[in-house]
This record gives C-alpha cells, structure tokens and sequence, in this order.
C-alpha cells in the first residue's frame, strides 16, 4: 500500500491534468507503488496564494488525523470529518478552487496514501488487482478524492454552518448524484434538499436518487431562485475569511471549525422549498411504492 511521502513539499502548486494523466500507473492506482515525486514537482506551477494558505502541512496534517481516526471498513463515514476540516483550513476561493491542477497535486504530490486508502475497492475486475479509479486521482469536481470533499462543504453549508455539510458527506448517494447538480449553487435549494436527508425523510439510495431527479426536472419549469430568494451574497465576509489564514487558529478535530461568516441562507427560502421537494418525492415511485413515476433507476 502507497505510504505517506516522505519529502512534502511545503507547498501547494498546480499539477496540470495532462501531466497528472501521466503517473497514474498501474501500480500508483493499486496502490502497490508510489508516483514519482521527484519529476513530479518537476512539472508544476506555484499556486498564487501565499502565506498561510500555500502551506502543505495543514492538509496533510487532516489526512493523517482521519486516516487514524476512521478503521477501513468506515471509510465512508470519513468523507463527513474530512470535508469541513478540509474546507477551513485551505480558505480557497471559488476561483481557485475551479483548477484541478491543485486538486491533482494533493493527491499525487502530498497524500496518495489517503486517496488509496478511500477510494480503493475490496475486489479488482477481470482477475487485475484492485484499483483505485484514476478520477480519483484527477477527476470532476464532484469525482476527484479532495475536490469532491470541498465543494461539497462549500455548497451545503449554511454561512459558517458546517453542520449541513456532515449530512451531505454523511450520505454517499448525496455525494455521488446530488452534488453533480447545477441546482445546488442556489443555496435555498441546497439547503432544502439536505433538510429532507437531516430529518430522515429521505435516506436510502434510491430516494436520494430519486429526489435529485425530480427536483433537477422541476428546475426546468419552475425557478427556484424566485420562489425562494436568497439574501445578496456578502462576499467581503468571505473574502476576509480567506484573508485572515494567516492569524487563524489551527482547524478543530472535536468539534466543527467555522466557514466563513458570509450569512446563513433564509429560513423561509428553505422552508419554501423543502414542502415543495417534499410534494415532488411523495409522487416519485420508490422500490415499496405503487404510486407515482418510478425515478429509482435514474440520476
């Protein structure tokens, strides 16, 4: 199994997807290898940010913690610590974090260890070994091991709320199919959505399915940001978040850190929309229901 690497660097730099494409090997994706880290910071670029925001240690810090905290056999139950953790301590703007070149670098350059431990299957396919998928290396935002992880804490948290985010993280299927959904970027939306997971309305894998189908179908008619609207953005709060690295403190392991104070979403935004969702899961057919369209196989 890929072990932690010895020489880190200090810090983060892009690693281009053309390049990332390049390492992952056979052995890097069973884990059986380690990338070659020394051609492999060859071929990258330093990140703009600087100070406190451009460090490894912090991340690689996070990986460690959970990797010990988590047996293997709950390595799901992971993704729901990691995420907001991850989230506070990178302080990322959208913007940057849009470049998958950095999200390639974490998993190859600082913690492939971590990505094999997550994301590597019990059985291999056709009598190879088991392998990590090479996504999960360098992937869509909603697929890469890191990536997926930050914008998920990103979209489901309610201003400096982190709470929403261990719903979403807490549950694979909100991960695999809800967070592919452009619908989420308005928080109303989002937050409606987890509310139904939190209050165990939804739950099981074919009813989150079938709930991102039906409420991602309605968008086309109907316009959520209007029936809900969200208060204006205040994205100097956010700006002076990612500004304030520098002095901020380390990120918490036994409670939730706090995101940046940028404002909660409208209680009756989400009220709004949460009795509608409810209406449309109630006439999606889930396997036990007799009623409705049958959306469980899709999404």
């Amino acid at each position: 199994m890929t072990d932690k690497p010895e020489h880190l660097p200090e810090r983060l730099a892009l690693l281009a997807d053309v390049n990332a494409a390049r390492f992952l090997s056979t052995g890097v994706l069973s884990g059986h290898e380690a990338p070659p880290y020394i051609a492999l910071n060859k071929i990258t670029e330093p990140v703009e940010a600087t100070g406190a925001r451009a460090e490894v240690v912090a991340v690689r810090d996070l990986v460690d913690d959970v990797m010990h905290l988590y047996r293997e056999d709950a390595r799901t139950k992971a993704d729901a610590w990691l995420a907001p953790r991850l989230h506070a301590a990178l302080r990322l703007s959208r913007r940057e974090a849009a470049d998958s070149g950095l999200w390639n670098f974490l998993a190859l350059a600082v913690a492939p260890d971590y990505v094999v431990w997550r994301h590597l299957p019990t059985k291999g396919r056709d009598d190879l070994p088991p392998m990590v998928t090479a996504s999960r290396f360098s992937g869509a935002h909603y697929t890469q091991a890191f990536s997926r992880l930050w914008w998920a804490a990103e979209l489901f948290r309610n201003g400096s709320d982190y709470r929403p985010v261990q719903v979403a993280c807490g549950n694979q299927d909100v991960l695999n199919t809800v967070l592919r959904l452009d619908i989420i970027d308005h928080r109303p939306t989002a937050q409606a959505l987890i509310r139904l997971v939190a209050e165990g309305k939804v739950g099981t894998g074919r009813e989150v399915n079938a709930l991102a189908v039906v409420t991602n179908a309605a968008a086309s008619t109907l316009m959520y940001d209007v029936l809900a609207e969200d208060d204006e953005w205040d994205g100097g709060a956010f700006d002076a978040w990612v500004e304030e690295a520098d002095s901020a403190p380390p990120v918490p392991r036994r409670i939730l850190p706090a995101g940046p104070d940028d404002g909660p979403v409208p209680s009756s935004a989400v009220d709004a929309l949460a009795e509608r969702f409810e209406q449309f899961f109630e006439d999606a057919a889930v396997r036990g229901r007799t009623e409705g369209t049958d959306f469980s196989d899709q999404g």
